[in-house]
């Protein structure tokens, strides 16, 4: 009944959003176990980005499947340092800093909005391959909002990174390209097809989804992660 009102939810939020060219596939659970979990110091500071054309994209070279903010924006990516308040022996009041082991992503640019646009960052290693679970992070509106908390919940999307010097090259695994492995039962994994949306969410749990980036993700015969239609090469700027 829970995951049935959340499909509901998550259907009416894109139907009014008005968004129907989605190009990663989403999931309800982090595509990442907690063992799996790991930090990369050379993904910290701010980047640049640029979108790179898929090999089987049949639309003209110089269009984009991003929107304007996107490859506009400086990607500031730190990692989340949380602060706790506790009292000393003394009794008085002191901050602890403590390091977390995740990133926050932020979109910045010549905007005053631009700064809204924060992701959720973490890395994790299946068979020593280099992957990133993006989330949104919660905005001041949803904070501030009774209504948009009550219909507003998290999805995940998966990306591979790989570093080339002082560049970043991220691939999301593709909507289409998931929808396409499903029907051709090259791939068995939980899903729900949600109408309004016309897009498809993957229902797996965490370790399910662990397990087919296990068998799948590592394989170009099954993912080509260069023929991926979201694609960012980010180059370092600091």
């Amino acid at each position: 009944m829970k995951l049935r009102k959340l499909l509901i939810v998550f259907g009416i939020l894109l139907f009014i959003s008005g968004c129907s060219d989605f190009i990663m596939i989403c999931s309800l659970n982090p595509y990442y176990l907690e063992k799996d979990i790991t930090l990369s110091p050379e993904i910290e500071g701010s980047w640049s980005a640029k979108a790179i054309q898929c090999k089987s994209d049949s639309t003209d070279k110089n269009s984009s499947h991003w929107e304007l903010a996107d490859t506009t924006s400086v990607w500031q990516i730190k990692q989340f340092i949380s602060e706790e308040k506790v009292k000393t022996k003394q009794g008085k009041d002191s901050t602890v800093f403590k390091p977390q082991n995740h990133y926050v992503v932020k979109l910045v640019g010549n905007n005053p909005d631009s700064a809204q646009y924060q992701f959720r960052l973490v890395l994790f290693r299946v068979k020593n391959v280099l992957y990133a679970d993006f989330s949104p992070r919660e905005t001041l509106a949803i904070k501030n909002s009774r209504m948009a908390k009550e219909n507003y919940f998290t999805v995940h999307t998966l990306a591979r990174i790989t570093f080339d010097n002082k560049q970043m090259k991220v691939s999301w695994l593709g909507s289409d390209y998931m929808k396409g492995m499903i029907e051709e039962k090259r791939v068995r994994i939980k899903y729900r097809y949600v109408p309004d949306a016309g897009r498809l969410l993957l229902t797996a749990s965490s370790e399910e989804l662990t397990k087919m980036i296990e068998r799948y993700a590592c394989e170009k015969r099954f993912i080509d992660w260069d023929d991926q239609q979201a694609m960012l090469k980010l180059t370092r700027l600091n």
